[in-house]
Parts: C-alpha cells; sequence; structure tokens
C-alpha cells in the first residue's frame, strides 16, 4: 500500500511502554516502508511516553508538515488519558480498523492509541493503515460507509472550531482576585525522602513543584540509565561523588561536593553514582523523565572497561 495522499507530509512521533513496544515496533516499521517520516521515542513508564508524544503533537508549528502521535501500552487506554491532557490533541483507543476510521472521520484523531495486550501486529497494522487514509468527515462504519448528511457535516466542520475552547475560562466570567504567592517563600523544613520507585537507590524530596527543585540522593553503585527531559535542570552536588555521561555532547563530567553542573532538556545523560551522593537539582519547568535505555544496558556500559571511549572527560 502506497502512502495516502495527504495535502502535507506526515510525520508520526510514536512511543510505547514496555506492554506497547513489540507492537509500536510494528507499526513504525510499517510507517517507514510508506516513507513517512517517524521520530521513535522510544520505551518508557506509560505517562511519560505518553506525556512526551502529546506534547510533541500538541506543540507542533510546522504549518507545512501535519504532525501526529502513535501510542501503544498494555490496553491503549491510559496512553490516551495522557495525550489528551495537552491542547489541540484528540488521541483514541483503537482496536478494530472501524474504529480508527470513525476516531478520523468524526473526532479528527492525530493520536492513535493500540493496545500491546489485545492486538496482533498484523491487526494493528490493519489500524494503523486505516487511520493513515481516513480523512476527517468522511464515510465511515458510522455513517453506514455513506457521505455523513448535510446537517452533520456541518456538525463536523464546527467541532473543529468548539472542542478546543471546551476547558477553557469563559472571557466574561469574573476573576477572583487573589494575590500571587511570593516566589521567595517557599519554606520546606521536613527534609525526609521518597524512594524514587523507577530508579533502584534513588530517594527524593520535592521542595517546590513548578518550576520542580528538589533534594536528591543515590546509594553508592546505583546507576540512573540514560534518560532526558523536557526541561533542562541545574544540580549542584552537597556531598559524595557522581559521574555524568552526556551522551548528546559525548562529554563526561565526574562530581564531587560543591561542583554544579547544567544539562540542557533534549540531552541525553547516564549516571554512575561512587560514594552516597546527595545534590540539590532545579528544573526550569516541571520534573519529568523519559528514558531512552533499561537499567541492565545501563549497568553494562558503565562497567565496560573504557567506558569513557570517545567522551571528552571534564573532572
Amino acid at each position: 500500500m502506497a502512502a495516502p495522499a495527504a495535502a502535507k507530509p506526515l510525520k508520526i512521533i510514536a512511543g510505547a511502554d514496555s506492554f506497547g513496544c513489540t507492537l509500536r515496533d510494528a507499526l513504525v516499521s510499517h510507517l517507514r516502508s510508506l516513507h513517512i517520516d517517524v521520530e521513535d521515542l522510544g520505551t518508557s513508564a506509560y505517562y511519560s511516553v505518553a506525556a512526551e508524544v502529546g506534547r510533541r503533537v500538541s506543540s507542533s508549528s510546522d504549518p507545512s508538515v501535519e504532525t501526529r502521535g502513535l501510542l501503544a501500552c498494555g490496553t491503549g487506554v491510559g496512553v490516551g488519558i495522557i495525550a489528551n491532557k495537552f491542547p489541540g490533541v484528540f488521541a483514541a483507543t483503537c482496536l478494530t480498523p472501524g474504529d480508527a476510521a470513525n476516531a478520523r472521520s468524526i473526532n479528527n484523531c492525530n493520536v492513535l492509541a493500540v493496545s500491546g495486550m489485545s492486538t496482533s501486529p498484523e491487526t494493528a497494522v490493519e489500524i494503523l493503515k486505516t487511520w493513515l487514509s481516513t480523512p476527517f468527515n468522511s464515510p465511515c462504519p458510522a455513517s453506514n460507509s455513506a457521505p455523513w448528511s448535510p446537517d452533520i457535516a456541518a456538525f463536523l466542520d464546527n467541532s473543529l472550531a468548539e472542542t478546543p475552547k471546551i476547558g477553557l475560562p469563559d472571557k466574561n466570567d469574573a476573576v477572583p482576585e487573589s494575590t500571587p504567592p511570593c516566589q521567595l517563600c517557599n519554606l520546606v523544613k521536613d527534609r525526609s525522602l521518597e524512594p524514587i520507585d523507577i530508579i533502584p537507590g534513588g530517594s527524593m524530596k520535592i521542595l517546590r513543584e513548578s518550576p520542580t527543585s528538589a533534594i536528591v540522593s543515590f546509594k553508592a553503585g546505583s546507576v540512573e540509565p540514560a534518560h532526558h527531559h523536557t526541561f533542562g535542570h541545574d544540580l549542584v552536588v552537597i556531598k559524595g561523588r557522581k559521574k555524568v555521561w552526556n551522551l548528546s555532547k559525548k562529554t563526561a563530567y565526574e562530581l564531587g561536593p560543591g561542583d554544579y553542573l547544567f544539562t540542557p532538556a533534549p540531552d541525553v545523560h547516564r549516571v554512575q553514582y561512587f560514594e552516597d551522593t546527595e545534590f540539590f537539582i532545579k528544573w526550569e519547568g516541571k520534573w519529568d523523565l523519559m528514558f531512552d535505555e533499561e537499567l541492565d544496558k545501563a549497568k553494562q556500559e558503565v562497567e565496560k572497561g573504557g567506558d569513557d571511549a570517545g567522551f571528552d572527560l571534564i573532572k
């Protein structure tokens, strides 16, 4: 099947959790066979990868390209819920090609969510084909595969302008007066840290939510797998020793007490802790985390002899 004709070239932002990664791989392979531009964000927790795909689709600004999203998790539901939190995202969980046709025709679905536990790769490819080839406001199973009546077609056209307004404050609503919180006064006296479930050996205390700042601690021998964040972050080591490999810039940093490091938002980095280490960290926005490798792979990399090969080492 050739790539469907479209007014604009397509770009697909894809991602999955561990329950959906096999299905995602099959669909990404099919998209690339159609010469469709795909950016595969890899495998991460369903809420992290769905947020990243939703954010990318929502913020796409190139008028010459139509950006859509593709997500897979165990049920296809969780990733859809998270992606739909972003303005302009219309994610739908599709278990059949008919679901995909309805979602495109009626809802202008721009993020396809599929189920790794319920859908075979063969069925998923058929769902994807239908999702790619069905225009908005076109015949679909819900219309008995016939053109929509003029009144329903007009309703659907109007929905494109109306649905993005849902949830926005009414301009006629009175805005209650309030005193903005002081940006300097955010006292946190409790320094008890909570375990970071997704990274063994780590614990964290959020001091401020957004932009997020925190005290973070890792036990000696801990490893953070390669990952990246939506926002850049500054950190200052309070005690202990750690090493950061910036895989994007091929630079490694050995850090000790008092050392400062800034890591830009898109940079992928891996971390090893030589001693029990504590540091203060501040993100430029709200904290999130997208993994780019599994923990076992990260441990193998840091245990290799000559792991700095190809890196500029800064001590």
